[in-house]
């Protein structure tokens, strides 16, 4: 599995914490930044990880991450073929993938725990999309 990450200056440490963990999985991670604390605009990185997930056969989700995930969410939806979902419980990681196929993970660094967001992941990495119904609800998204 590939995942294409990235996240703002309130999203860093998460970025970091959860690459660690996905890479003990032996799962490979594309960081696309910000690398370091300093204060920087989500949608420079929303852009290119969302461009990615759309794009690329390669990779198979996205993480965004930032102070509250709107703006990530927001960028990224922007991009054709993304579903971004913000997620701030495993409840509604699982939701998001299982109704909705979400492709990319959108995570609000200043209202969970770094352990929520590794947890919240892991589960939307782990489920399935579950089609039926929910395959005809999600081809209706898309403005095209």
């Amino acid at each position: 599995m590939k995942i294409a990450i990235g996240g703002d200056h309130a999203g860093y440490e998460y970025k970091n914490y959860l690459m660690g963990h996905l890479s003990k999985k032996g799962i490979e991670c594309i960081n696309f930044g910000t690398d370091s604390g300093d204060s920087v605009d989500y949608p420079d990185f929303a852009h290119p990880v969302s461009q990615e997930v759309s794009e690329s056969k390669d990779i198979d989700f996205g993480i965004l991450i930032c102070g509250s995930a709107n703006g990530v969410a927001m960028t990224a939806n922007k991009h054709e073929n993304i579903r971004a979902a913000i997620c701030w419980k495993d409840d509604i990681a699982a939701l998001a993938r299982q109704h909705n196929n979400a492709n990319i993970i959108c995570i609000p660094a200043r209202f969970v725990s770094k352990r929520m967001a590794w947890k919240m992941v892991q589960t939307f990495l782990n489920t399935p999309f579950e089609g039926g119904r929910h395959q005809r609800r999600v081809g209706k998204i898309s403005c095209q």
